[in-house]
């Protein structure tokens, strides 16, 4: 599966959560949609330096709550993994 990144241009929650409205039927809702997209553009740049710096992958650890913004928005593959603390 490829991922591609595009940056419409600026925009604020109010004019999304219409969007979702009128062209979605769904409710008003309150959704952080700028806060989302910042967070998603800097999991999209992190991926873009991995590779221009030749890395095999890029690792990401986060709460449960937030598997589906990793996993379902970003592209993220759940694996198994250790831990030491030090």
């Amino acid at each position: 599966m490829t991922i591609t990144y595009e940056w419409r241009g600026d925009f604020d929650n109010t004019a999304v959560n219409a969007l979702h409205v009128a062209g979605l039927n769904r409710q008003a809702s309150n959704v952080d949609w700028l806060g989302q997209v910042h967070r998603h553009r800097l999991v999209a740049e992190a991926a873009r330096q991995a590779r221009t710096a030749k890395c095999k992958w890029l690792h990401v650890d986060f709460e449960d709550d937030l598997q589906p913004f990793y996993f379902d928005a970003c592209g993220f593959q759940p694996t198994a993994a250790g831990l030491i603390a030090l």
